[in-house]
């Protein structure tokens, strides 16, 4: 379903397809202590042989859709459609910024959102963000997320628990509220 790895063009983000020219902000965000919390990665591989290697060998996987968040030609995160659950037309959406606060999230979103359900036969996108992630909680609901329900005490973090909300946008819901930028050429 995502064999095909676009460019997609926004007015702040430009996503494009990962790769070893990348690794630079991959490592930059992988190794920050407050990306850390924010995705409940405990430990993550930071060496960049590892990390070139992963993203170079993104391009190759048809059952998910690695993209790299670029401002102005410079990496600034990644979003990923991944987990396809091809039977049932539903993935998982997740997305790590190194620079956040700039609405970069907000479009990066949106722009995969419309490739996805422009593109694929794609019914549900689902995601996971922890109770504490009051940013990430206010983009996900203002992009056109619903909650789902809540995951309780899913992340132990220096020793406290902390509840994951579970969220996901329908086609649906997708192209009735048109939420995203270009929604209204989906079928």
């Amino acid at each position: 379903m995502f064999a095909t790895k676009p460019t997609l063009v926004g007015e702040l983000v430009t996503l494009r397809p990962v790769g070893p020219e990348h690794v630079a902000g991959l490592l930059e965000g992988v190794r920050d202590p407050e990306l850390q919390r924010l995705t409940g990665s405990h430990a993550g591989a930071d060496e960049p042989a590892a990390l070139a290697q992963w993203y170079a060998t993104r391009k190759d996987h048809a059952d998910r859709l690695d993209l790299a968040v670029c401002h102005d030609e410079e990496y600034v995160g990644e979003i990923v459609l991944n987990e396809l659950d091809a039977d049932n037309l539903s993935c998982n959406l997740r997305i790590m910024l190194t620079r956040p606060g700039r609405g970069f999230g907000t479009e990066a979103i949106r722009l995969v959102l419309d490739h996805a359900f422009a593109t694929t036969p794609l019914h549900r996108v689902s995601l996971g963000v922890y109770a504490f992630n009051e940013r990430a909680l206010h983009v996900y609901k203002k992009v056109g997320f619903v909650q789902e329900g809540v995951l309780r005490d899913a992340l132990l973090w220096e020793g406290r628990w902390h509840d994951e909300i579970v969220m996901s946008v329908l086609r649906e819901e997708w192209v009735t509220t048109k939420p995203g930028i270009g929604a209204s050429k989906l079928p």
